[in-house]
């Protein structure tokens, strides 16, 4: 299908976090559904979108980067094309944005994402008696024209179970982007893995701000082990993947739905942030070093092959230096496999902005290195000990200079590095045995 006018190639430039991607293909496909051109290149588009991130200062600098580069291509510089930013920037600053980036043409907050075929055909000036028919409101993951985007080629893929947030954790702006929480229903959510599975899809990685409390906002409430187990059962061939899983979220329930499902990875993200009580309290967050240890301990007595990845910050207002030597310790006795490390980022608008006791940059960079090198320390080793087993790899695809890589379950995307193969074809699982590693990447050798 096409648009009966000629203006119709729409370009993505999609900055930040996997929930951002799982937007912009949400977009796309509305606009495909109503007969525009997504394209690659935006230099040949008649409309961008930027897709922003604004969670920190450093990934609103990188969005306004992408903003003014794309605002420097030839085809929006000389008018003949429309520029528009969406997402997280538009919903936190609002009215502020348009007198700093005039040459913006048009701002979508992510409230507005599900009217982009109207907006963009306002902005084109496209009649409403020109537009296909499929532009009419269509639920989330239920799109009529399935065809109407090349297919990517990915064998992974994510899927959203929810959006906002309730937390308001004291550093984050989140809530103040999203909204609050609220779970997308069963059905949804299947029929975009069925979607999925569909296109060639392998592995579905499930995705939102806090994945644990997926269905509790239901009239009649479900549960994210539920909904997993019903997705495994389901599609028995595909991997079934969680992040994000908040600490209250890792229920005795979910473990056991992962230790019982062989498609559903054994692999817990759950960011703990800190392990000191009155840090975390201050935060606005509940849990202590005992609570996570002993929570770690029991997934691990379930599931003993699990692989347990966390985030954390350094630098939180008042955290002092006993409180950061705590934390290391905390790193070498959970040993843990994957650990991300940020530094503590002062964000206007968030109860932490205000709070007193402000640590130094140089000493928030300084103690986020030096729990880097801890983390490092810790999961080198344990990702050696992966020598010599037997695993699953799901073949992904190739490198620039041609060398074939995989993820086996222990490895989710974008994070946590991959396994490197001598053969395969992009889709098939495999089986190898693990030879060799380096930090966070695997070698193996295939054996069936």
């Amino acid at each position: 299908m096409t648009m009966p006018f000629d203006k119709n190639r729409v370009a993505f430039i999609t900055m930040g976090c996997a929930k951002n991607e799982v937007d912009s293909d949400q977009m796309s496909r509305r606009l495909a559904s109503a007969g525009y051109r997504i394209i690659e290149d935006p230099r040949e588009a008649d409309v961008v979108i930027v897709n922003t991130c604004s969670f920190i200062q450093a990934a609103t600098e990188e969005s306004i980067e992408a903003i003014l580069d794309a605002a420097g291509y030839e085809n929006i510089a000389s008018g003949e094309a429309r520029l528009v930013v969406a997402g997280c920037m538009p919903s936190r600053y609002k009215e502020d944005l348009a007198p700093e980036l005039p040459e913006v043409n048009r701002f979508v907050p992510c409230a507005q994402e599900d009217d982009i075929v109207a907006i963009i055909g306002e902005l084109m000036g496209v009649d409403a008696t020109q537009k296909a028919d499929d532009d009419a409101e269509v639920p989330y993951a239920s799109f009529t024209d399935q065809d109407a985007l090349p297919p990517s080629g990915n064998v992974q893929a994510y899927v959203k179970i929810s959006d906002g947030c309730n937390r308001f954790c004291a550093y984050c702006t989140i809530p103040y982007i999203r909204g609050r929480y609220h779970s997308f229903t069963e059905e949804q959510i299947t029929n975009e893995v069925s979607r999925l599975v569909d296109s060639d899809v392998r592995e579905i990685v499930l995705i939102a701000q806090d994945t644990g409390r997926w269905g509790d906002d239901f009239e009649q409430p479900s549960t994210l082990a539920q909904l997993v187990s019903n997705l495994a059962e389901a599609f028995s061939s595909t991997w079934f993947r969680i992040m994000y899983i908040q600490p209250e979220g890792v229920t005795d329930e979910l473990i056991e739905a992962m230790a019982t499902h062989d498609n559903i990875c054994s692999y817990f993200d759950i960011p703990f942030q800190h392990c000191d009580g009155h840090v975390l309290e201050r935060m606005n967050r509940k849990g202590s070093r005992e609570e996570y240890l002993n929570l770690i301990a029991s997934i691990r007595k379930r599931i003993p092959d699990v692989t347990l990845r966390t985030t954390l910050i350094a630098g939180f207002p008042g955290e002092t230096e006993q409180q950061f030597d705590d934390l290391c310790d905390f790193i070498e006795e959970a040993d843990l496999d994957y650990v991300g490390v940020f530094p503590y980022s002062r964000e206007e608008n968030t109860r932490a902005y205000e709070l007193d006791g402000q640590v130094d940059e140089d000493e928030k960079m300084a103690r986020a290195q030096r729990l880097r090198d801890i983390a490092d320390a810790v999961s080198g080793p344990r990702i050696a000990q992966r020598i010599g087993k037997h695993m699953d790899v799901l073949v992904c695809g190739a490198e620039e200079d041609g060398q074939l890589y995989g993820r086996a379950m222990c490895q989710a995307p974008d994070v946590d590095g991959v396994t490197y193969l001598s053969t395969g074809e992009r889709g098939d699982i495999v089986s190898v045995v693990i030879e060799d590693t380096l930090l966070y990447e695997m070698e193996g050798e295939v054996i069936s």
